[in-house]
């Protein structure tokens, strides 16, 4: 499970000409799926997402900003979650993009549900997209701060 995290100061996704998700400030992510893939790898993901420090926080001294001290929970953030299964695709061999390292869809959608329910529980909300739809996505990256993330034990 491959995730491309990008903290927001604002998200949005579309489909068709319709907005279904909007978020302020928070994270952005987009999530794919991979054939080895399974609920204890979003379970890793989730946390890593929930409680990554990449928010700036103030010191003790109550004055000096420390920047990525914080989590998306930290600062009550909002977390917005699209599907992505072109973060599965191998670019390793010619210009052509191979999806075959991705999960078959029931796989995909079953495991990107559960990853959106893992961040809810934690969060108290997500927002998602539509998973297998085409989506606008609309997004002011924040810093700009974006980071690749994936499971070790899976790579």
């Amino acid at each position: 499970m491959r995730a491309l995290i990008q903290r927001v100061s604002s998200a949005s996704v579309e489909v068709g000409k319709t907005e279904i998700a909007a978020i302020n400030s928070g994270l952005l992510v987009f999530l794919g799926v991979v054939h080895a893939d399974n609920e204890a790898a979003a379970d890793w993901l989730v946390d890593k997402v929930c409680m990554l420090r990449i928010f700036s926080g103030v010191g003790v001294d109550g004055i000096t900003v420390k920047p990525m001290n914080l989590s998306v929970i930290d600062v009550q953030g909002e977390v917005l979650v699209v599907s992505q299964f072109t973060l599965a695709a191998d670019v390793s061999k010619g210009r052509r993009p191979g999806f075959s390292p991705a999960a078959k869809p029931e796989q995909a959608k079953g495991l990107y549900d559960y990853f959106c329910r893992a961040v809810q529980t934690r969060m108290g909300s997500v927002k998602t997209g539509e998973f297998g739809a085409d989506m606008q996505v609309h997004l002011t990256n924040d810093g700009p701060i974006t980071f690749m993330l994936e499971n070790p034990d899976h790579l």
